[in-house]
C-alpha cells in the first residue's frame, strides 16, 4: 500500500492569500427542477472561518443548494447574501469572483489534461502569472505527491490523488469560502480520512468551509456547526455535538 505524503494541516503562513474570512447566508431558498420544487423555505448560515456542515441522505437537495449558491440553478425566490451583498442569480463568474469557489461532486477532472493545467484552471480570474505561479508552488508544498506528478495526465491518477488535484485547484482562485460537495464519495477509506484532515486544515487556514455530505460520522468530527436536509427542508440544525445527541439525526444517521 502506498503511503500518503499530505500535509495534515494547513497553516495560515503558507496559504498566505486569504486576507478576510466570509460567511453566506441562505434566507428563505426555494429552487426547483422545471415544476418540482426540491428546496423549500431554506435557510441557513454558512459561518466566517468555520466548518458548517449539510448532511442529508441522497435526493435531499444538497447538491442544487451548492448549485443554486453558484448560480448553476437559479432559486424561484429567497436570497443568498456572502457578507450581506445580495449574490442571489448573479451569473456563476461573478460568484467566483466574490470569493467563492467549489470542490465539485466526483473531483471532476480533465482527465487529458497534466496535473498542473487542471490546477491552473483553478485561477481563470486570475491575470497576474506570478502570483499563479506561487500559487502552484504552495498547492506542491502541500501536496508533494503532486508535485511528484505535475507532468501527469490527471485521468491516469487514482481517486485519491484525483482528489488532492480537485482540492488544490479550488484553492487556486484564492477563495475566501470553499464549498465542497460529497468529497469522499468514491474514495477508500484511508483516503476519506485523509480528506477530512486536508478540509480541517484548510479552515484553520481561515478559510470559510461549507461541507456537503453524507458520511455523518466522518463531517460531525471536524464541524464547528449542522444542518441538516431532508426532504428539501432543514429539520434539525445546531453545533456538531448537538447535531450528534439530537434523537432523530442519532436514530437516521447512527441507529
Amino acid at each position: 500500500m502506498r503511503t500518503l505524503r499530505l500535509i495534515p494541516k494547513f497553516k495560515a503562513h503558507i496559504w498566505g492569500w486569504i486576507d478576510t474570512m466570509s460567511s453566506i447566508k441562505i434566507e428563505n431558498l426555494f429552487a426547483a427542477y422545471d415544476k418540482a420544487d426540491v428546496l423549500m423555505d431554506v435557510s441557513l448560515e454558512v459561518f466566517s472561518g468555520k466548518i458548517t456542515c449539510l448532511l442529508g441522505s441522497n435526493g435531499a437537495g444538497k447538491s442544487t443548494l451548492i448549485r443554486s449558491i453558484l448560480g448553476l440553478t437559479p432559486p424561484r425566490s429567497g436570497r443568498i447574501l456572502v457578507d450581506n451583498k445580495d449574490i442571489t442569480n448573479i451569473a456563476t463568474h461573478k460568484v467566483v469572483a466574490e470569493g467563492i469557489a467549489c470542490i465539485p461532486e466526483g473531483r471532476k477532472m480533465f482527465p487529458k489534461l497534466t496535473v498542473t493545467e487542471n490546477l491552473r484552471l483553478g485561477a481563470f480570474q486570475v491575470s497576474n502569472e506570478a502570483l499563479i505561479r506561487e500559487r502552484l508552488d504552495k498547492v506542491f508544498t502541500s501536496f508533494p505527491r503532486l508535485a511528484e506528478r505535475r507532468d501527469q495526465l490527471a485521468g491516469t491518477m487514482s481517486g485519491g490523488e484525483q482528489a488532492m488535484v480537485s482540492i488544490g485547484r479550488g484553492l487556486m482562485g484564492g477563495p475566501r469560502i470553499l464549498l465542497i460537495d460529497e468529497p469522499s464519495l468514491g474514495l477508500s477509506p484511508l483516503y476519506v480520512k485523509e480528506n477530512f484532515k486536508i478540509i480541517e486544515g484548510i479552515r484553520n487556514s481561515g478559510i470559510t468551509v461549507f461541507l456537503v455530505e453524507q458520511n455523518v460520522r466522518q463531517t460531525l468530527a471536524i464541524a464547528d456547526y449542522g444542518y441538516v436536509l431532508s426532504g428539501g427542508h432543514v429539520v434539525a440544525q445546531g453545533t456538531a455535538d448537538e447535531l450528534k445527541e439530537n434523537e432523530d439525526v442519532y436514530a437516521a444517521y447512527f441507529g
